[in-house]
């Protein structure tokens, strides 16, 4: 029987702790991927007690190239069974500027972490992927501009990701690659990522990781899909 291994990033706090407790309760072995020991060892202190099934961690800096390539070393040497990578990571930019008072560095940095970082440990984890007919889920937003929320340093990055999905999903399909890919957008949701906004139609991290798991355990093929959970709608 094919193993069942996800790597989650940034699986210590927000959506991907949600992800991570509720897929590990439904018969997935979680890695949790971080960038600080003592967060770490917390969440999977958490995520134990919560009844998941954690077999450890991996340290991981999306904006360190380096880090990148020894997270996917050590994912390879400890976890040959992988199959599955969330990639759910990321920064949210300075969200409270329009586009005109944005400034480019910010927009270098999220390109940096969420699109460019996100690619380098995508691309280094596609051969063991391929190898265990595996899945790569991006937890992003729609590449269409919302009026309600258009941060441009976040969606112009997000953006990126979502064409980094599609084109790898022909491409699997084209080469015949085992591996599925798509994208997930959880909807409005209640994290440290937005300052813990709770407005209205906003959801909370035990609501989007329990609709993430059944998501991933549907027994379906969602090559090239743009899913939202929760999609962003207008308050009357």
């Amino acid at each position: 029987m094919k193993q069942k291994i996800a790597f989650i990033t940034g699986a210590n706090k927000g959506i991907g702790y949600g992800i991570a407790e509720h897929l590990g309760k439904s018969g997935w072995q979680i890695v949790v991927g971080a960038r600080d020991e003592q967060r770490a060892e917390n969440a999977i202190d958490y995520l134990k007690s919560a009844g998941a099934n954690v077999l450890g961690w991996v340290n991981i800096e999306l904006r360190n190239l380096a880090s990148i390539e020894q997270a996917a070393k050590e994912l390879k040497e400890k976890y040959a069974g992988l199959t599955l990578l969330i990639n759910n990571a990321g920064i949210p930019g300075d969200m409270s500027v329009n586009s005109e008072h944005t400034e480019i560095e910010d927009i270098k940095e999220a390109l940096e972490v969420n699109f460019i970082g996100t690619f380098a440990l995508t691309k280094a984890l596609i051969p063991l992927l391929a190898k265990n007919e595996g899945r790569i889920i991006n937890v992003t937003v729609p590449s269409e501009i919302s009026p309600y929320w258009h941060p441009l340093a976040y969606v112009a990055s997000k953006s990126a990701q979502n064409a980094m999905m599609g084109v790898m999903a022909i491409e699997f399909q084209q080469a015949g690659t085992p591996v599925e890919v798509f994208s997930v957008h959880p909807g409005p949701t209640t994290t440290d990522l937005n300052g813990n906004m709770a407005l209205p139609g906003f959801h909370d991290i035990e609501t989007v990781g329990r609709k993430f798991a059944e998501l991933i355990n549907d027994g379906q093929n969602h090559q090239g899909e743009f899913i939202e959970l929760y999609p962003i709608v207008k308050e009357d």
